[in-house]
């Protein structure tokens, strides 16, 4: 071995013993998305900030981000990756996610962000105790807020609902909107959509029968908000909705939190659990803002008058 190769052996040496020990004494945390939604990349950035201003920065954490393709079997190899590489933390980010970490998981503790309904999915036991080594941010909202405000505005006799099966939080939202239409007296008219042909098959089929449109959320339908409320438009039929931006993308009314605090308060617990406390003694949370919106200009589009009543209740107005 020449002299000068030498040279670049111990080099290598050297930094690799000046380099491990560094990296082993930091913390590793790896997030999924369950798709790559902006609501989700906003929530990832304010966990980041929040956690760097509780003293975990790029000098004593790494942080993966992953966004597989949105499928059981791509959500699993990433899961199992993060378990091989010896993640501290997983973070996942949707439901559909966090019931793949439930499953695959070995020993790092579990943190979810904007799960609807973590007990109505089987994620938690309780908002008090998961009974697992998890904790999180649930971004449940009162669905009989949303749907009342809109019966303010206009009377709803069918609502038409726009679910995937294939997403725990879509599912749950279905249910909640049967139990609302069964106390408010208002008929259901369902379509389970997973695909852009799907989404166009159950348009056709219901625009003529409904009076109200329910868009639960799913990655599908977030993507394809616009052309559900374009066609809705057409037939003068209000779009209504939970998801963020639903308001922006045209819904009459959205009942939204706000996807930056979700990631503020799931910041502050990794924080905590990366300092050694357990995720299960760490209580589900809930964002406190949460807005209720009315868009006036959807309702100018689909002639409809929007009483004073109900923009007094309104802590978002779209004019």
């Amino acid at each position: 071995m020449s002299g000068k190769l030498v040279r670049i052996v111990l080099v290598a040496v050297v930094l690799c013993m000046v380099t491990l020990p560094a990296h082993a004494a930091g913390k590793l945390v790896a997030a999924v998305l369950t798709s790559d939604l902006p609501r989700y990349r906003e929530a990832h950035r304010a966990f980041i900030k929040a956690l760097a201003l509780k003293g975990y920065d790029q000098s004593n954490v790494d942080i993966i981000l992953q966004s597989p393709n949105p499928d059981p079997i791509s959500w699993s190899n990433t899961i199992r990756k993060f378990n091989a590489i010896g993640a501290d933390l997983i973070v996942t980010y949707g439901a559909p996610a966090t019931q793949t970490a439930m499953r695959e998981v070995e020993e790092a503790p579990v943190l979810f962000v904007d799960v609807y309904g973590p007990i109505e999915t089987g994620v938690t036991r309780s908002l008090t105790t998961t009974g697992r080594n998890m904790t999180g941010v649930s971004s449940k909202v009162p669905m009989v807020t949303l749907v009342k405000a809109v019966m303010d505005i206009k009377p709803v006799k069918t609502m038409g609902v726009l679910y995937n099966s294939r997403e725990a939080g879509s599912v749950v939202q279905l249910k909640e909107i049967k139990r609302v239409a069964s106390q408010q007296g208002f008929a259901v008219v369902e379509a389970n959509v997973s695909s852009h042909a799907g989404l166009d098959a159950a348009l056709n089929s219901f625009l003529s029968k409904v009076d109200c449109i329910y868009v639960a959320e799913s990655s599908l339908a977030c993507r394809s908000f616009e052309k559900i409320v374009h066609r809705a438009n057409e037939y003068k039929i209000p779009v209504i909705s939970q998801m963020p931006e639903a308001s922006d993308k045209g819904a009459l009314v959205a009942l939204e939190v706000n996807p930056a605090e979700q990631g503020q308060i799931a910041g502050d617990y990794a924080a905590k659990i990366l300092g050694g406390r357990k995720a299960s003694q760490l209580p589900v949370l809930t964002p406190k803002k949460v807005d209720l919106v009315i868009n006036l200009r959807a309702a100018r589009a689909l002639d409809l008058h929007v009483h004073f009543q109900v923009l007094s209740l309104a802590t978002k107005i779209l004019k």
